[in-house]
């Protein structure tokens, strides 16, 4: 009876998840086909818009669809249904297994989906002058292009990645593609068009359209302008980038046709989160470590979530005193930035009695030093990213850019590098893990207070002629901007390599005290 019911729940719980998995799967449904709608009639309403603006548009819309391809699968990990190994044990022939993966491919949700994009730009061109032929001849190549550059995508990632990716891998990939997709989507949104390409996108939209991820939109407006140098260009560029995806999407196959990978020279792990993720080195166990303290203990999430809230309050006062708001929000980057660099200035307390795995397995003071920033460098740098042109596009100046993120460099590296220095060299008591992280024990040395003061005001200093430059640059011109994004950089990178060296020589040299310092405190 207990076996019974064992396998009637066994048989319960397998039906839920197949009933999850095909919900899952009906609603990825339904938003690619809501995505394809929407962007088919975006595109098709440029059919009366000036071909200048039509062609600006593909252009970059053809190039971010077309690295979306290669790096969705990479970014993803999903399992390819269509993974060439599959088909190994069949006996297959690897000089025709190319043609037929590649031809089975295209009937799949995401290739109708670029079929119909593809489509819809074959339209415009053709009704602003394109010749058909040519227009529907490119639009295949296109298509074919994308679907390979898909499949290559998901070969390269079953050669390089595991097959289960892991949670921190995706995040990784997630914040990476933040940290470029962002800015760039918040800098168009920013811009005026009027019926007219601003000068920066069209320059921008020149080199893309003449690079493989765009050259065959390109060449369907240039022929519809009457370009015909810049379509041939175009044309054959478009056309070689098919042939080199084919050529290197048959060499993919036929490795992963005939190349067994040896289990015994494999270096993965699975389970071990971070830990599996990152080298393994010294360095790589301590950021690790670094990392899963960082996003369980709430002593340190309570800080993370407390820098942004600082920095944008810091504008009130501001604005109380009279400030203009085009200058007062140019202060909550610098401040976050300051805050992020100088967080990691008492890390060695936060370790408590952990801190003796460092010492007694005999970590040299660089990896350690090194290690201990990277939760801070994950956390600052998307942050910032997100910050500077949420800045730039409220005071509509994007000649700061590069200032901007000169400052915020300076200030961030230059803090971690002397963090690295202080938390080694004073160290102050803090509440125990599990306690509230507003509950501050007596300090019993004076070093508490002149340690945390030295590590803040330490940065602001060493990052002074990068603070004057970017004064500079906003009151009298955009000549110094160069000037202020070299300096801020430069500065920051060589305090940090001056902080990680030497906080690594005072850690190694004072092990003991360190540790008498978390046994006590």
């Amino acid at each position: 009876m207990a076996a019974h019911v064992l396998r009637l729940r066994a048989a319960l719980l397998v039906g839920s998840l197949r009933g999850d998995r095909r919900v899952r799967t009906l609603l990825m449904f339904v938003v690619v086909v809501a995505l394809t709608v929407v962007v088919c009639s975006a595109i098709l309403s440029l059919d009366d818009a000036p071909v200048e603006v039509a062609r600006t548009v593909t252009v970059l819309g053809s190039g971010a669809l077309f690295l979306g391809f290669l790096v969705g699968p990479l970014l993803v990990g999903a399992t390819d249904q269509l993974d060439p190994r599959r088909f190994a044990v069949f006996g297959v022939d690897e000089r025709r297994m190319p043609w037929i993966l590649a031809l089975t491919s295209l009937v799949s949700v995401p290739s109708a989906a670029v079929l119909a994009v593809h489509a819809s730009v074959c339209i415009v061109a053709i009704r602003l002058g394109a010749p058909w032929p040519a227009a529907v001849l490119m639009s295949i190549l296109a298509v074919l292009s994308t679907v390979l550059v898909a499949r290559i995508g998901m070969a390269l990632n079953a050669l390089l990645l595991p097959e289960r990716r892991s949670r921190e891998l995706t995040a990784l990939f997630a914040l990476a593609v933040l940290v470029v997709a962002f800015p760039v989507a918040v800098f168009l949104a920013s811009l005026n068009w009027e019926g007219q390409v601003p000068a920066s996108v069209a320059n921008v939209a020149a080199v893309v359209g003449l690079t493989p991820i765009a050259a065959a939109p390109r060449f369907l407006f240039a022929a519809a302008a009457g370009d015909t140098s810049s379509a041939w260009a175009s044309g054959l560029i478009a056309t070689a980038t098919a042939v080199v995806l084919w050529v290197l999407w048959t060499w993919l196959v036929r490795r992963l046709l005939t190349t067994t990978e040896r289990p015994a020279a494999s270096r993965e792990r699975t389970g071990l989160g971070w830990f599996g993720l990152l080298p393994s080195n010294a360095f790589g166990a301590i950021a690790a470590r670094s990392l899963v303290y960082w996003l369980r203990d709430r002593r340190y999430i309570m800080n993370v979530i407390v820098v942004p809230i600082a920095g944008v309050l810091t504008v009130l006062p501001l604005l109380v005193a009279g400030v203009p708001l085009e200058i007062a929000a140019l202060f909550p980057v610098p401040v976050m930035a300051l805050f992020f660099g100088w967080l990691p200035h008492n890390d060695v307390a936060y370790d408590s009695t952990a801190l003796w795995t460092h010492v007694a397995s005999g970590v040299r003071g660089a990896p350690d030093r090194l290690g201990r920033l990277v939760p801070v460098v994950l956390v600052a740098v998307p942050v910032l990213a997100i910050a500077v042109p949420l800045t730039l596009l409220w005071i509509d100046d994007w000649r700061l850019l590069l200032p901007l993120v000169g400052l915020g460099a300076s200030l961030l590296l230059a803090g971690l590098g002397l963090s690295s220095i202080v938390s080694a060299v004073a160290p102050y008591a803090v509440s125990h893990p599990g306690d509230s992280p507003f509950q501050q024990p007596q300090r019993a040395a004076s070093r508490g207070i002149f340690g945390p003061a030295a590590a803040f005001l330490g940065a602001i200093v060493v990052s002074a002629p990068t603070v004057w430059l970017f004064v500079l640059t906003v009151f009298e011109g955009s000549e110094y901007a160069s000037a202020t994004f070299w300096t801020g950089l430069g500065t920051g990178i060589a305090v940090l390599a001056i902080g990680v060296t030497v906080g690594g020589l005072i850690f190694e040299r004072g092990g003991e005290r360190l540790m008498e310092f978390v046994e006590t405190a």
